[in-house]
C-alpha cells in the first residue's frame, strides 16, 4: 500500500511517499480503506518533533473516514469514521491507503457526511467534547464563552447550542468588560489566561486546550478562589483510537439530524501531495484541509 512516511523529525520536507506492505486484519483488529484523512495542526506538530512519545518510522494523521475492507463479516463494506491520539503518534496513522485499527473503535459514519467531511470531524469535536462535556459539565440554560474561535472553537459552539446553551465567540482582543460565562474554553493559551479567568462567573469552569506561546502565566489565586472557579486541562491525545470512537458514537445522532455541521472543507489533494497540505496547516489555512489516498 501507499503511505506517507517520516523517519526523521523536522519540516514537511521529511514527508516520504513509500510503498508499505499490505495489511491484514486479525482476531481484534479490522483493516479500513481511507477514502479521506484530514491534516490537523497536531500532524504538523508530531512531524516537527513536538509529540515526545512518537516512535519512528511513523505513518502520520489521526483522523480518517473510510471503508472496512477486512474484519468480521458484518462490518466488511460498512462506512466508518475514526480518530485517536494513538494514531500517527504510537501506532501508524491515517495518511496511508489503508489503516489497521482495533475492531472495538470501529464506528459507523454519519450517513449525512461524505468520506471528505467525515474525516474533519474528528479532532475538532473530539477535543470540543471533552472540553465541554466529559469536563465542564455544560448544562443546558448555560452560557459558553470561547475564546478564540478556530477549528475546537467553532465545533464548541456547535456544541453548546445542540446541547441547548447559549454560546459567545470572543476574540483575543476583544473588550470582555460585562461579560459573564458558565464556562470558558480557551483555545488560545497563555496570553488570553487571565481574560478567560475574569470572564468565568462564580462558579465558573475554565478549560484550556493550548499552551500558546506564553507558556507560564499568573493570576490573581484570590480572586479565584473566592469566586469558585475550577480550570482544566484537556489534552485530547490521551483518547485512543477505541476511547474516541464512544464519542464519534455519540456525535453520529447530531449529525445525521442536521444539528452539527462538519468543519469547511477548503482543499482536497491526493497523497502525493502530502508536503504541500503539511505546509498549508502549518501556515493557517483557512478551512480544513484532507488527503485523498
Amino acid at each position: 500500500m501507499r503511505a506517507i512516511e517520516f523517519r526523521q523529525f523536522g519540516d514537511s520536507s521529511q514527508l516520504q511517499l513509500v510503498e508499505r506492505p499490505g495489511l491484514h486484519a486479525t482476531a481484534s483488529t479490522a483493516v479500513v480503506r481511507v477514502e479521506a484523512a484530514s491534516v490537523n495542526p497536531s500532524d504538523v506538530k508530531n512531524v516537527a518533533g513536538a509529540m515526545p512519545q512518537t516512535t519512528l518510522p511513523r505513518i502520520p494523521g489521526r483522523d480518517y473516514s473510510g471503508v472496512v475492507a477486512e474484519g468480521p463479516g458484518e462490518w466488511v463494506g460498512a462506512a466508518v469514521w475514526g480518530t485517536g491520539g494513538d494514531t500517527g503518534f504510537t501506532r501508524d496513522g491515517t495518511h496511508a491507503e489503508m489503516i489497521e485499527v482495533p475492531l472495538a473503535s470501529l464506528a459507523r459514519k454519519p450517513e449525512v457526511l461524505t468520506h471528505d467531511q467525515a474525516a474533519s470531524v474528528g479532532v475538532t469535536f473530539l477535543t470540543a467534547w471533552i472540553a465541554l462535556v466529559e469536563y465542564a459539565k455544560l448544562a443546558p440554560g448555560e452560557t459558553l464563552a470561547v475564546v478564540g474561535v478556530g477549528g475546537v472553537g467553532s465545533a464548541a459552539m456547535q456544541l453548546a447550542k445542540y446541547r441547548g446553551a447559549r454560546a459567545i465567540a470572543i476574540k483575543r482582543h476583544t473588550p470582555v468588560e460585562g461579560i459573564k460565562a458558565n464556562v470558558v474554553l480557551n483555545t488560545v493559551g497563555g496570553e488570553t489566561f487571565e481574560t478567560a479567568l475574569r470572564i468565568a462567573a462564580h462558579r465558573g469552569r475554565v478549560v484550556v486546550i493550548s499552551p500558546g506561546k506564553e507558556r507560564r502565566v499568573n493570576f490573581d489565586i484570590l480572586e479565584f478562589y473566592r469566586h469558585e472557579r475550577q480550570l482544566f486541562g484537556v489534552d485530547s491525545l490521551k483518547r485512543d483510537l477505541v476511547a474516541a470512537s464512544a464519542t464519534l458514537r455519540e456525535l453520529s445522532a447530531g449529525f445525521d439530524s442536521g444539528a452539527l455541521k462538519a468543519p469547511p472543507v477548503s482543499l482536497v489533494l491526493p497523497l502525493e501531495q502530502a508536503r504541500e497540505a503539511y505546509e498549508l496547516v502549518a501556515k493557517g489555512q483557512s478551512g480544513r484541509v484532507v488527503l485523498k489516498p
